[in-house]
């Protein structure tokens, strides 16, 4: 039902009260989902401008330029209530919403990445979640032949009643084969293409706006998409081929709101009006109206703008590959979304009423009510074990066993794989982009300021120390009811640390996704605020990536950036069920500085490995560079005057380690910040020394603490 105050304005507006099938059009169009009535002002504060942007938001996806005519597709979308419903459906229908948004563009998908956020693995409920989640996405991205090149699953009990499935994908196209969405003119015919439409999915965009009840499983699955990847495979290359053909002139996707907000929003960006003959659209099922029809979030369909002498070159293409197509209705002069059914207008509405003219909702702003005080714990005695307890929490042990399932080399074009700080990807000789994503949702509780600008530092890092610099940024912010003025507070200052990071390290933020009321009434609880990113990046040498782990007996260590006391956030205080105590990390001035420079250094040709200090912290990284070969490692000057703990396990922001077997090049790179000579690679231990204690850890100790995961998931 529309709310009360919505249908009164529609009323007002219209001129008359909207009938049953024009209600169901407002119901999911002016959805949080799709309008973003709650968010908008705030996303207006990004920087989505820049030299190499050629399509900002507001399309199916963001364009960024390359070299030589090559240009890049990239978006990225949230599918977090379905995914709790019907998690394999629900995350695999999630994968073939994004990479229909980077086809719709004209470009070929090339990678996914995946921040997925789970409850703890220690009840059988989060650990069907978990696992079927993965299933859903290994399936649907393997059999359509799009490599998941990098990911994050992060744990809290949070995200028991309300797990994040997030999917980020980037697709490749030349210049030339641009769509867009935006109609082009009246009199050109609207062919839908791909799979029959049925009543799955009906309501996903108004589901997608709401809580999770306890009942959530039983009464929501009518609103799960069914999707089919064989068939998204064939709608893929039909696709591609009638743009490079030159017949589609615009397109769009058939995602949130079904057929009625691809079409209306298609018209609309063009301002025209759209006439659609909803007997011509081809059904699954017998007996649909067109409510279900217009709203129905069946998957692996298209809708593209054609003139009318290329109506049967379209349709000839989709008999090819063997895929339903129509012609459904024409473009307009007449700004009006009309709707044909059995030679009565089942609805006639203004189009910009109901493509653009959902009201801006006014939010209250207020942070949390509660004092937060707080007490450093005492030293633990027995570092070696606190450190192993944290190489072992799911969070930040190995997620091979997840991205194992994937198929990460098809397309042959993965130059540096899943596991390591961020992915390479080939895109001519030696040439490629550099892909990461995520975000540390309990710095961004602490701190939602610093943790939305953290969360871009943290990500330009894993690019930097393959070398590249940030090119853009897609988001998914994904946080609880916005009625509440506590989770607005969080929501509006994460981005707006989001923004303001991003504008320090000049990376435009092209696109994105709001999902709210990420909250569960079987868990009384919201989720941590989560704004998850994805950036890409780009590189001129591949053949020159340093690896993540420790390469050569004998070369020198240095530290980049400086270690403060700030656990607050930290897996460590996580373990010790300290989750609200202690000093988040903030973002320092000179942290773009920092960031620059570690490009520099890894671009002089000299750094064997490198990896970014993040989740963990300095005792993590320096483990997890322990793959083959140890070290020994002094922290007594680079950490001077931090207890022994906070040098191990504090997790400040914008600082990586580097080797070297040429020290003076990469000092010199690095002139101009904070760095320390820290050790010396070798061995088959990792000997850390402190200012009065010292720690030492096989190498196969490390191995098993870091395999917690696979061997939990192997049995």
């Amino acid at each position: 039902m529309l709310p009360e105050n919505d249908l009164k304005l529609i009323t007002e507006k219209m001129g008359r009260e909207p009938n049953i099938v024009e209600q169901g059009c407002f119901l999911n169009l002016w959805s949080e989902h799709c309008s973003y009535r709650s968010s908008g002002p705030l996303l207006k504060t990004f920087t989505t401008t820049g030299e190499k942007v050629i399509i900002g938001p507001g399309d199916d996806a963001a364009i960024v330029d390359l070299e030589d005519g090559w240009v890049l597709a990239i978006g990225m979308e949230s599918h977090n209530h379905p995914s709790y419903v019907d998690p394999h459906n629900g995350a695999a229908t999630g994968v073939g919403g994004i990479v229909r948004d980077i086809i719709s563009m004209g470009a070929r998908p090339i990678a996914l990445m995946d921040p997925l956020y789970f409850g703890p693995l220690d009840t059988p409920k989060n650990l069907y979640l978990f696992e079927h989640i993965i299933e859903g996405i290994a399936s649907y991205g393997n059999c359509i032949g799009v490599p998941v090149v990098r990911g994050e699953a992060f744990f809290d009990e949070t995200y028991s009643g309300n797990p994040l499935v997030n999917v980020a994908c980037v697709g490749l196209a030349r210049k030339e084969n641009i769509v867009t969405a935006k109609a082009q003119r009246a009199g050109n015919k609207i062919v839908l293409m791909g799979s029959a439409t049925g009543r799955d999915g009906l309501g996903g965009a108004s589901f997608a706006s709401r809580d999770l009840s306890e009942s959530s499983e039983a009464e929501d699955r009518p609103s799960i998409q069914i999707g089919d990847p064989f068939t998204e495979k064939l709608l893929i290359e039909a696709t591609l081929e009638a743009i490079e053909a030159g017949y589609v002139k615009a397109c769009r996707d058939l995602g949130a709101a079904g057929l009625a907000g691809a079409s209306s929003e298609m018209a609309s960006k063009g301002d025209l009006g759209m006439h659609i003959i909803a007997d011509n659209v081809i059904l699954r099922e017998k007996g649909m109206v067109p409510y279900e029809i217009l709203i129905a979030e069946s998957q692996e369909r298209m809708l593209f703008e054609v003139e009318q002498q290329n109506v049967e070159a379209v349709l000839s293409i989709a008999k090819k590959y063997d895929l339903n197509a129509s012609m459904i209705g024409e473009l307009t002069e007449r700004p009006y979304y009309t709707v044909e059914f059995k030679g009565e207008t089942v609805a006639n509405i203004p189009i910009k009423l109901l493509a653009e003219g959902a009201p801006v909702c006014e939010m209250a702003v207020s942070p949390p009510s509660e004092e937060m005080s707080w007490e450093k714990p005492e030293m633990p005695s027995d570092l070696k074990h606190s450190l192993l307890e944290v190489l072992s929490s799911h969070n930040v042990a190995s997620k091979e066993w997840i991205y194992r399932q994937y198929d990460h080399e098809v397309q042959i074009r993965t130059a540096v794989k899943p596991g390591d700080d961020a992915s390479v990807l080939r895109i001519e000789e030696n040439k490629g982009i550099i892909l990461s994503c995520g975000c540390n949702p309990r710095h961004t509780m602490l701190d939602p300021y610093h943790g939305g600008k953290g969360s871009v530092y943290e990500n330009a890092m894993n690019i930097a120390v393959k070398g590249g610099k940030g090119l853009a940024l897609v988001n998914c912010l994904n946080f609880g009811n916005p009625q509440r003025s506590d989770i607005y507070w969080y929501f509006k200052h994460a981005i707006l640390g989001l923004g303001d990071g991003a504008r320090e390290l000049q990376i435009p933020v092209v696109g994105g996704n709001v999902s709210l009321y990420n909250e569960s009434d079987e868990f009384d609880t919201a989720i941590l605020p989560t704004p998850s990113i994805g950036v890409v990046g780009t590189t001129n040498n591949i053949a020159g990536t340093p690896l993540s782990s420790f390469a050569n007996e004998g070369d020198t260590i240095i530290l980049v950036g400086t270690t403060r006391d700030e656990l607050g956030g930290s897996e460590y205080y996580n373990l010790l069920g300290k989750k609200r105590d202690g000093n988040a990390p903030k973002v320092s001035e000179n942290a773009a500085t920092i960031v620059d420079s570690v490009i520099c250094a890894v671009n002089t040709g000299k750094v064997t490995s490198s990896h970014d200090v993040s989740l963990g912290g300095l005792g993590v990284a320096l483990c997890e560079m322990c793959t083959h070969i140890g070290a020994n490692v002094d922290l007594s000057e680079a950490c001077e005057g931090l207890r022994a703990d906070d040098a191990l396990f504090s997790e400040s922001y914008t600082r990586a380690i580097l080797t070297t077997p040429e020290p003076k090049a990469i000092e010199e790179a690095l002139r101009g910040v904070v760095y320390s000579i820290i050790g010396t690679v070798g061995g088959d231990k990792l000997r850390i020394k402190l200012d009065k204690t010292s720690i030492e850890l096989l190498v196969s100790e490390i191995n098993i603490a870091r395999s917690s995961l696979t061997r939990q998931m192997m049995g």
